[in-house]
């Protein structure tokens, strides 16, 4: 099974990176100054489970020749459009696309580019960031990919995919028969703790320890629950209980991906997210109100991004 991996990231290059630990044969789809720093110093990985460093195949986009099996998309969702044209040069008949993107808009686009019945759900947590010298530093014990078809049916290609992950002790791998209801579990808690905390600068702790922080966020993930309920995924008895104690942690330092780019002045994917959301929101007629202040409030700081005033 050849698999391709766009980027060599945060989280593409550790899951990818586990593969090719585990024996996999693995390629990195890479721009130039990513390339570069892989011929000089190999893929790098630091976690608790093990560090990992070896030479890899890198390959830009005007180097693919022949297409793969395995197509890990891990871009951010602000990135698909060239990402998109990126990867057609791999891809070929049977070609399988599995995203690890945040949020469920892409779900649409893919299909629509390559077709559903090439394109899985997928879903990942981990906790991993890459430093300045290209280094994949595994944070906490977060090391988990779920995926599955779109129609819940348990096929061949995901089973293989499930068996090569199992040969990694670094990666927690489970294939689904419900992963379109996954995705939706994991917006409803993004687009909370990423939408509380980065309108809020602060981390879910700081937040709880306010007077009104805990029932803020309770609130904002209630109505993100009725929009998953009202597109036809209700979350899990489990998830909402496991989430509502998380909010409530005063003592908690987490905080979403998207706070650390906005303390970096990078980009952010608030309209595939938050906004995605909103308009959810006002067309199943639910209380759009926290999503319209917390969605400004994102759209406020990409304005003064884009004129440089941060």
């Amino acid at each position: 099974m050849r698999i391709l991996c766009l980027g060599a990231g945060a989280v593409g290059g550790y899951f990818a990176g586990r593969l090719l630990e585990a024996g996999g044969d693995v390629t990195f789809l890479v721009r130039e100054a990513r390339k570069k720093n892989l011929a000089e110093h190999g893929l790098r990985i630091e976690s608790q489970y093990g560090n990992f460093s070896a030479p890899v195949k890198a390959i830009t986009a005007a180097e693919l020749g022949e297409p793969f099996d395995i197509v890990l998309l891990t871009c951010k969702a602000y990135d698909l459009p060239s990402a998109l044209t990126a990867i057609e040069g791999a891809m070929g008949d049977r070609t399988t696309v599995l995203p690890l993107l945040n949020g469920v808009v892409h779900i649409d686009q893919l299909n629509a580019k390559f077709g559903r019945n090439r394109i899985l759900g997928g879903v990942a947590k981990i906790a991993s960031t890459l430093a300045p010298d290209g280094t994949i530093k595994h944070l906490n014990d977060w090391r988990f990919i779920t995926f599955g078809e779109q129609d819940g049916t348990m096929s061949a290609r995901v089973l293989a995919l499930k068996a090569a992950y199992d040969k990694s002790s670094a990666v927690v791998a489970t294939a689904s028969p419900e992963i379109m209801r996954m995705m939706w579990e994991k917006l409803v808690h993004l687009a909370t703790a990423s939408g509380m905390t980065a309108a809020m600068r602060a981390n879910i702790g700081e937040i709880a320890r306010t007077q009104h922080g805990i029932a803020l966020m309770t609130a904002f993930f209630e109505r993100n629950v009725e929009i998953a309920q009202a597109e036809g995924y209700p979350p899990a008895a489990k998830f909402m209980n496991e989430f509502r104690q998380y909010i409530a942690d005063v003592a908690s330092t987490n905080a979403a991906s998207m706070l650390r780019d906005i303390e970096r002045h990078g980009p952010i994917e608030a309209q595939h997210i938050v906004g995605y959301l909103l308009d959810k929101a006002e067309a199943h007629k639910i209380d759009p109100s926290i999503h319209r202040f917390v969605y400004t409030n994102l759209q406020a700081y990409e304005q003064r991004r884009a004129t440089n005033r941060l």
